[in-house]
């Protein structure tokens, strides 16, 4: 598995799962042409952009390009990078017909050509001696032992966290280890949630 230091921005959940049997970093989905009205989720990829830096992966076709631009236009350019897959025709698997324009998607893709298109971007590989990014890491266990898992109340306390880091308020416990993990460290969550 590659390790890279920035975030992705990827559509839909499926070009998630693709890209998470990949890569070893934190994948946020648009949800589609929800990012559009979507603040908060677009909040969080303007601070994943800020902190780690955030290379968006849309598909190739004409709707992958509407939300690209829309990205590139709503996020600091000096924080993002692009990468681009081919254009290659054909339908996902899952799928009974392809696309509107008979193009593979980001899902579609082999291993080959996603890590490719992550490099012709400038993705910062791990592994390559790029610095990792540093401090103790939250888990599962942290969530549970600060009250936001798991337990009597979690879900209020959690709703209330979110909404104070200004993270979308529908993520799910898994969600939000991950991006705070990407954004904060253990010592930064434990004094906000000390501060609720």
């Amino acid at each position: 598995m590659l390790k890279i230091r920035e975030a992705l921005a990827v559509e839909g959940r499926y070009d998630k799962n693709t890209l998470s049997q990949l890569v070893d970093t934190v994948i946020v989905t648009t949800g589609g042409f929800r990012i559009f009205k979507d603040r908060a989720q677009l909040a969080l990829l303007r601070r994943l952009a800020a902190e780690r830096g955030l290379i968006i992966l849309t598909d190739s076709d004409g709707a992958g390009f509407v939300i690209r631009n829309y990205l590139k236009g709503a996020l600091p350019p000096e924080q993002v990078k692009h990468a681009y897959i081919p254009d290659l025709p054909g339908k996902e698997r899952r799928k009974r017909a392809p696309g509107k324009e008979g193009k593979l998607g980001v899902e579609g893709m082999r291993p080959q050509v996603l890590e490719e298109a992550l490099r012709r971007a400038g993705a910062s590989f791990l592994s390559d001696g790029a610095a990792a990014t540093p401090a103790r890491p939250v888990t599962k266990g942290d969530l549970f032992a600060l009250g936001l898992s798991g337990g009597p109340g979690a879900a209020e306390r959690r709703r209330r966290l979110l909404q104070k880091l200004e993270l979308p308020e529908h993520m799910s416990a898994n969600a939000l280890l991950e991006v705070l993990n990407a954004v904060s460290s253990y010592d930064r969550l434990a004094e906000a949630v000390r501060e609720l």
